[in-house]
């Protein structure tokens, strides 16, 4: 048994090695930041420490920060883009047209100085010394004094006040809620730098990469105010709203919030004098906290319900994609939709019940894709979008809708949602970086469905088992760290021995569709065709006159490999085929027969994207 144990630990270590990058390495932040708020005026000033360790293998003579609240600012590039955009968000821009003839105007256009957003550094020093810094809109440029050598760690002061601008997007004053401040992206923050340079993307509305660090972040506001935040609270007596009765630790009418929170990328908080506070803890230990404002009855009792299925959330996803390795989640009510942060999520609260659980599903697997994973949003934004989905579909069902089993394919949403898209003249290739996309209802069915698509869509070609072990060693093996797509494609390369070149690079960065049908049945054969340029394996259920039932697996030669049986419930008792590869290169393949059939699907899971499911079925229905 010692022998087994010891040449399996070390097939999955090497397997493990085989999958990270060689020499992979990311750079490391710690923040230190003490906030002052002057909540009468939406403006604050703060004060940082921030470390920065270059573990890369080069010399960097320059950093970056991102200046998100510059964003919101008449002759931004937020502003441009909502101007010419075919389909703005309308948060974030008036109809002064009609319903049938809009003509759009941004938000931002109209702020006034009192209204902007800003973000103004008055001071930064590394390692004691005067920097040369320059802003260009939401980035600051810093040129240093030398040079942060490799292997090399920088200490940064920082001074800087900001104003917090009217809520357009994510962040700001005055919800439609009524929440005071939801403070997203609300920092100067560190610009990612990988094995691909510095990621220095304009905030025109969409979403972020970030390093890994340590936040402790110091927060003085007016006493009447609560706040939920990032990470875990660490001087409950001394504020309000996280015990009965603390003992408030005041000075000059306002009281210190202190929060910390360890290996994260990003950090959000919100307040308000009427924010309340609940709790409830996972089985698994994870301490999840509402922080939001009680308007009804209805809304209370939605949030204590919500409460109590977010804790079951944390254990599910957390036995079916991985350990959620912080102690703490928190809800806020804030923001304008919901976004998810480090440990913390920003949502809209006056939601019905199913909306409610909903949105803090989606935001809470974000956890996973895109906190556990750093995946770059602005990249490969359906990794993080579609993937999330996923997740958030298949918890829904089972925790919400009490369901006991799921269907084989449990996002059929998100594929109608697809077929829509892929149908209607406005696809993107899904590789198109996140910013770019021509039209938002491009990018959002690209980066919720598809990415959805992309994720159930591998369970056909790989199995449904080995895609659950996919999920499981991906996180075994990144965690904490930054993948990309392509790193998930390994792993689920080794997982099923299944080569997913031509499906990876096909679905993601063409718009080609996938259509194959049924083209006839007699006594002797079965015809099918691939009537698009996109191949793929076959699953093909035959049921014959006699009453019995065969599943015939066609893999596609592309894969050098066969998934295995599927123990799906429409296949309980059915007999399995294999058969000989199909090429992509021959659009036809013949099935002789020995007996009579009298129906035929292909792919009855539903789980193939075809275009055209009309044809999938003899007789046609």
């Amino acid at each position: 048994m010692r022998k087994l144990f010891t040449l399996a630990t070390l097939i999955l270590s090497s397997s493990i090695l085989f999958a990270q990058r060689a020499d992979y390495w990311q750079q490391a932040v710690d923040y230190k930041m003490d906030i002052d708020v002057d909540d009468k005026n939406y403006q604050y000033q703060g004060k940082m420490n921030l470390k920065y360790s270059n573990n890369s293998n080069q010399a960097l003579h320059k950093v970056y920060f991102h200046l998100y609240f510059n964003a919101f600012q008449p002759g931004s590039m937020m502003d441009y883009r909502l101007s010419n955009i075919s389909d703005p968000d309308p948060r974030m821009s008036n109809n002064l047209g009609t319903k049938e003839s809009p003509k759009y105007q941004s938000r931002i256009a109209s702020l006034t100085p009192e209204q902007i957003g800003y973000q103004k550094i008055k001071s930064l020093l590394m390692n004691g010394q005067p920097t040369t810094y320059k802003i260009d809109g939401t980035l600051l440029e810093v040129v240093l004094p030398q040079a942060i050598e490799a292997g090399q760690t920088a200490d940064f002061d920082m001074e800087w006040s900001a104003q917090v601008p009217e809520q357009i997007r994510r962040s700001g004053r005055n919800s439609k809620e009524g929440v005071v401040l939801s403070m997203a992206q609300w920092y100067p923050k560190m610009a990612h730098f990988d094995e691909f340079g510095w990621h220095l993307d304009e905030y025109v509305a969409r979403e972020f990469i970030a390093p890994f660090g340590n936040f402790d972040v110091t927060i003085h506001l007016n006493k009447d105010f609560v706040v939920g935040a990032s990470g875990k609270l660490q001087n409950p007596q001394a504020v309000k709203g996280y015990m009965k009765k603390p003992q408030a630790m005041v000075k000059e009418g306002k009281a210190t919030w202190n929060f910390k929170a360890e290996n994260i990328h990003d950090f959000v908080w919100a307040a308000d004098p009427k924010f309340v506070v609940d709790s409830a803890q996972s089985k698994g230990g994870v301490t999840i906290y509402t922080v939001f404002l009680p308007s009804s009855k209805e809304v209370k009792d939605n949030w204590k319900t919500a409460l109590e299925l977010a804790t079951e959330f944390f254990d599910y996803t957390s036995a079916h994609f991985g350990a959620y390795p912080w102690s703490t989640y928190s809800v806020v009510q804030g923001g304008d939709g919901g976004m998810e942060y480090g440990t913390a999520t920003l949502v809209t609260g006056g939601r019905n019940l199913k909306s409610l659980v909903g949105v803090i599903f989606h935001e809470a697997a974000h956890s996973w894709y895109q906190h556990l994973f750093g995946i770059n949003e602005t990249v490969d934004e359906w990794f993080d979008e579609g993937f999330t989905s996923y997740v958030q579909a298949q918890a829904f069902q089972q925790l919400f809708e009490k369901r006991d089993t799921l269907e084989p394919n449990s996002v059929l949403s998100g594929y109608r949602a697809y077929y829509k898209l892929a149908l209607s003249g406005k696809e993107e290739p899904m590789s198109l970086l996140a910013d770019y996309y021509n039209s938002n209802y491009a990018y959002s069915n690209e980066a919720y469905s598809k990415g959805q698509v992309l994720a159930e869509q591998l369970g056909y070609i790989i199995g449904k088992q080995n895609l659950q072990k996919t999920f499981l060693q991906f996180y075994d093996i990144w965690k904490l760290k930054h993948p990309t797509a392509n790193d998930f494609k390994r792993v689920a390369e080794e997982v099923s021995g299944v080569n997913l070149k031509w499906y990876f690079n096909l679905f993601i960065n063409t718009t080609r569709k996938i259509d194959y049908a049924i083209s006839s049945v007699n006594d002797k054969e079965i015809v099918l065709s691939n009537k698009s340029d996109f191949a793929m394996p076959i699953d093909l259920l035959v049921e014959y006159a006699d009453g019995s039932k065969e599943l015939f697996y066609i893999p596609l030669r592309e894969m050098r490999g066969e998934k295995p049986a599927e123990n799906f419930e429409i296949y309980q008792g059915v007999k399995r085929t294999v058969l000989e590869d199909w090429f992509w290169t021959n659009p036809t393949y013949r099935i002789p027969l020995s007996k009579k059939a009298v129906k035929v699907v292909i792919d009855p899971t539903q789980r193939l994207a075809d275009v055209e499911s009309a044809n999938n079925t003899y007789p046609q229905q």
